[in-house]
């Protein structure tokens, strides 16, 4: 019995590794299509909300109203983001010599050697010879944009013969609602999941903005937009987003103490809702360990990237669901859960 728990142990190790070693060679794949199923679940939780709140609407008109709705939305937050980033650049040459001056009198009043000027920096660095990786990194960015665009295409396609699909996969009745029941967990899991970051990102934003805005700094509602895309990095990008700003603040200011301020502003509203209030909403709302969010955003950071981090949390929220169903394997879902009591099978008639 012993010899055949760790065989069996072994052989589960052996195919994870397996599996992560295939999706990281496949990430260009796997990462647009993963990528399009989130997209499509925003996407009809969106419609069923239509259809929730505004039941006047036809029920053919919900889903592509939810579908332009979201694509507008994501269009104009790239315009934003484009227009604010083009002039966000032309300031920083610009105030390029007041950085100068700011690291200066902080070498001095540290008693250190000074650094060398921001110009120096930039010659010897020469960003010319990397001018054609970060062409390369917005070609594959941009053609990965459109593989998921064209995946969402194919899945709201395919999404009308599901119904029968899942008859044909599932003949029994039972099994089949139990199948169903599980996806329906998933999906609402993974709306949830959203909702609660972008609730938690909205006030992030809103209350970093204000503060931003008392102290005069500019480009505030940049920054504010910036913020709130980082905090979906669960911690990598809350300490990005408590960073940049009170950098930048030391250019737009000859007084360090505008940036200290911002700083710890933004170091308080990033803990009492980041640090605080998030875990205790994903405990709550996603029953998932907060230590279990750090690990598979290691795990998944490395095998996918930026995009890996962003899905990590929803894709173990997934993994639970799943491993909860099988009697061998639900082990694993009670340890990353966060109550120990992961949804199972028997709660199918509730979901």
């Amino acid at each position: 019995m012993q010899a055949s728990a760790v065989a069996r142990i072994s052989l589960v190790v052996i195919a994870v590794v397996t599996a992560g070693a295939a999706l990281h060679w496949a990430a260009a794949i796997f990462t647009p299509l993963v990528l399009a199923v989130f997209l499509l679940i925003l996407v009809d939780g969106f419609a069923r909300a239509l259809q929730r709140h505004a039941p006047w609407l036809p029920e053919w008109a919900d889903l592509p109203l939810a579908l332009v709705i979201t694509l507008a939305a994501m269009a104009l937050a790239l315009v934003g983001v484009l227009n604010n980033a083009a002039s966000f650049g032309q300031q920083l040459v610009t105030d390029a010599p007041k950085l100068n001056l700011m690291i200066g009198k902080l070498a001095a009043q540290l008693g250190v050697p000074a650094p060398p000027a921001l110009q120096q920096v930039i010659q010897q660095v020469n960003p010319a010879r990397y001018v054609g990786d970060i062409a390369g990194a917005l070609q594959t960015i941009g053609s990965g944009a459109v593989y998921v665009f064209i995946y969402l295409g194919f899945l709201l396609a395919s999404r009308q013969g599901f119904s029968t699909k899942a008859a044909g996969v599932w003949p029994d009745p039972d099994i089949r609602r139990r199948a169903v029941a599980v996806l329906a967990r998933i999906r609402d899991g993974v709306q949830r999941y959203l909702w609660i970051q972008t609730v938690s990102g909205s006030m992030i934003a809103l209350s970093a903005f204000a503060l931003m805005l008392a102290v005069g700094l500019e480009h505030a509602d940049f920054w504010a937009f910036l913020i709130f895309i980082l905090v979906f990095i669960p911690v990598i990008g809350g300490l990005v987003a408590g960073v940049l700003p009170p950098l930048f603040a030391l250019i737009q200011y000859n007084d360090i103490w505008p940036a200290v301020i911002v700083f710890v502003g933004l170091q308080v509203i990033l803990f009492a809702i980041g640090t605080i209030l998030l875990p205790r909403m994903q405990r709550d709302g996603l029953n998932i360990d907060p230590v279990v969010v750090l690990l598979s955003l290691a795990i998944w950071g490395s095998i996918w990237g930026i995009p890996g981090m962003f899905l990590s949390t929803p894709l173990t929220v997934m993994a639970i669901v799943i491993l909860a169903q099988f009697p061998g394997a639900r082990w694993i879902a009670v340890l990353l859960s966060g109550d120990g009591e992961p949804w199972s099978g028997a709660q199918a008639d509730d979901a």
